[in-house]
């Protein structure tokens, strides 16, 4: 298994993002490498549509503010440098990808629901990642499983 310098974990700030960092810390701690956290915020125009004649602008500053806050305070309770943390807009998938190789990490690590069926078919961000990942990614396992 070859050594990771530079690893790319890939956060919602769900509950779920503790066990996710957790696996991607031992990996990193195991392999001295530098630890890096992403959370991707997706444009509201993205979820309404680019038609609709409001300006989100106001609401996705303040999602913006309180999703740099909450990253924050994960990457504090993590060990996580200011640094090592990426706050971006756009859509996850695409994000992470331009991340990971802006940083030059050989791994990213991402949290996966397992879903399969129709909302394997709708597309799931941990998908979208490791299909378009030019380096290696950690699909771990998270949420309520039967």
């Amino acid at each position: 298994m070859s050594e990771y310098t530079k690893v790319l974990v890939a956060i919602d700030l769900s509950e779920d993002s503790s066990q996710v960092a957790g696996r991607a810390r031992a990996i990193a701690g195991n392999n001295s490498a530098e630890l890096h956290l992403i959370h991707v915020i997706e444009p509201l125009s993205f979820a309404y549509g680019g038609d609709i004649p409001m300006d989100f602008s106001g609401i996705q500053d303040e999602i913006h503010q309180q999703a740099t806050q909450q990253l924050q305070r994960f990457a504090e309770a993590n060990n996580i440098d200011e640094q090592h943390q990426h706050i971006v807009l756009g859509r996850p998938e695409v994000e992470i990808h331009a991340t990971a190789e802006e940083l030059g990490a050989d791994l990213i690590v991402v949290g996966s629901h397992g879903r399969y069926g129709l909302a394997l078919l709708m597309g799931s961000t941990a998908n979208g990642v490791l299909h378009g990942a030019s380096c290696d990614v950690l699909a771990v396992r998270v949420g309520k499983h039967k």
